[in-house]
C-alpha cells in the first residue's frame, strides 16, 4: 500500500452514501487540472492526493470531507525555464442523491488553500473556493466500496482565477457502526439453550471469528484469512489489477500497473547517441530521483525491427547504457540505476511505417524500491 501512495504520490474525492453502516470513508484519487489561459502555467496537468470522509447523522449534509491533491510533475510555467509543484488542501461538505441501490450522484461545496513551490506571473498561495458534482458506483448492493468520480470548479479569491478540476478514485469504507445486540439465549423443552452461529457476514467462506477482512465485496476471491488474493504482491488485489505480472519491486499505481516515465527519447536508425534536445527530459527524471532517494530507476530501451533480432537487442542494450551515463552526469549513483534493453521485442507503434519504427526506437523509465 506504501508503494501506491508513492506512485500516487494511485484518486477521487471521500463520499458516503446516506444510512452507511461504517463513519469514515478514505479515498485515494488521480485526475488532473485544466487551468484558465491566463495564468502562464501548463493548461492540463496530473494530480494525486487522498481524502478521509467523516459520515454525519441528523444534518443537512451527509459528510465532511477533507482531502489533499499534488501535482504528480511540476508544472511548467510558459515563455519560461522554471516550474513549480502545486499542493491544494480542501475541506467540502457533501449532499449524495441516490438514483439507485447501486449508482448516486453528489453535490459538495467548500473552500481550501493552494500553496506553490516557485511563485510566479502572480501564481501565490492563497485561499480559494470550489464547488463540484460527481457521481459514485458501488461495486455491490450490499457493501459500500464505491468507484468515484467528480468535477470541481475552484476560484482562487485573490485575483479571481479559476481553475477546473477532476478526479476518479475507489472509495473505501472503515470505522464499521456497532451491530445489533446478539440474539439471547432461547428455552427448548425446558433447557436452556445458547445459539451458536458460526456467522458469514461478507458470505465469503471464512467465518467472522477467523476473517480478517470482513468487508469482501460479494463473489470476491480470498485466502484463508478472507482477505481477497493478491498474487504479485504490489498491494493491488487481482480483482482490480489490471496488470497482474508486475515485476518484484515496482511501484505501482491503483489499477496495479508499474509507474513509468515517458523521458520521450528517441533514436536516429543504428544510433545510440542521445541527441541535446532531450536533456531537459533527462534533467527531469534525475531531479525526480534526487526527490525520492529511497527508489530507483529502472531505464528500458527499445529498437525497431530494422536489422537482424540479434543487433537489434545489442542495440536497445546501448541505448539504455547511454541513459544511464547521462542520468550519472546529473549526479544520480550508478548503483540506482538498472538499463535493459529488450530489442524490437516490445514495439509501441507499427513497424511498417517510418513513423511507427522512429516512436519504437525509443528508452522508457520505470520507479522501483
Amino acid at each position: 500500500m506504501k508503494k501506491i501512495l508513492l506512485s500516487t504520490a494511485l484518486c477521487a474525492s471521500v463520499m458516503l452514501a446516506a444510512n452507511n453502516d461504517y463513519k469514515y470513508e478514505i479515498t485515494p484519487m488521480i485526475g488532473g487540472t485544466y487551468s484558465e489561459g491566463n495564468l502562464d502555467l501548463e493548461r492540463n496537468y496530473a494530480n494525486a492526493g487522498l481524502s478521509l470522509g467523516f459520515n454525519l447523522e441528523d444534518s443537512r449534509f451527509d459528510q465532511v470531507e477533507l482531502g489533499f491533491l499534488r501535482t504528480l510533475e511540476d508544472v511548467d510555467y510558459d515563455n519560461s525555464n522554471r516550474n513549480t509543484g502545486i499542493t491544494r488542501v480542501f475541506t467540502n461538505f457533501v449532499k449524495d442523491y441516490k438514483l439507485s441501490d447501486s449508482t448516486s450522484v453528489y453535490g459538495l461545496i467548500g473552500a481550501g488553500i493552494e500553496l506553490f513551490d516557485n511563485e510566479m506571473y502572480g501564481n501565490e498561495d492563497g485561499l480559494f473556493g470550489n464547488y463540484g458534482v460527481g457521481v459514485k458506483y458501488k461495486f455491490s448492493n450490499y457493501h459500500s466500496v464505491a468507484l468515484k468520480a467528480d468535477i470541481r470548479h475552484l476560484i482562487e479569491t485573490d485575483h479571481g482565477d479559476n481553475n477546473l478540476l477532476y478526479t476518479v478514485g475507489l472509495a473505501i469504507p472503515f470505522g464499521k457502526k456497532a451491530a445489533p445486540a446478539p440474539v439471547e439465549p432461547v428455552v427448548v423443552e425446558k433447557k436452556e439453550v445458547e445459539i451458536v452461529v458460526n456467522s458469514d457476514y461478507d458470505n465469503d467462506g471464512v467465518i467472522d471469528k477467523e476473517d480478517k477482512c470482513p468487508n469482501s465485496v460479494e463473489d470476491a476471491v480470498v485466502n484463508i484469512h478472507g482477505c481477497e488474493i493478491d498474487s504479485d504482491n504490489d498491494g493491488v488485489i487481482d480483482r482490480l489489477d489490471k496488470c497482474p505480472n508486475t515485476p518484484k519491486g515496482d511501484i505501482v499505481n491503483s489499477e496495479g500497473c508499474s509507474l513509468t516515465v515517458n523521458l520521450n527519447i528517441n533514436f536516429e536508425t543504428d544510433s545510440a547517441v542521445i541527441r541535446n534536445q532531450y536533456d531537459s527530459k533527462i534533467q527531469k527524471f534525475a531531479k525526480f530521483l534526487k526527490t525520492f532517494p529511497s527508489v530507483k530507476g529502472k531505464i528500458s530501451a527499445h529498437t525497431d525491427a530494422v536489422g537482424t533480432e540479434e543487433y537489434n537487442q545489442g542495440l536497445s542494450e546501448r541505448r539504455a547504457a547511454s541513459t544511464v551515463e547521462a542520468l550519472k552526469a546529473y549526479g544520480i549513483d550508478e548503483s540506482r540505476l538498472k538499463a535493459m534493453g529488450y530489442g524490437e521485442l516490445s514495439p509501441k507503434a507499427s513497424n511498417s511505417t517510418s513513423e511507427g519504427r522512429a516512436e519504437n526506437r525509443r528508452v522508457e523509465g520505470a520507479i522501483y524500491k
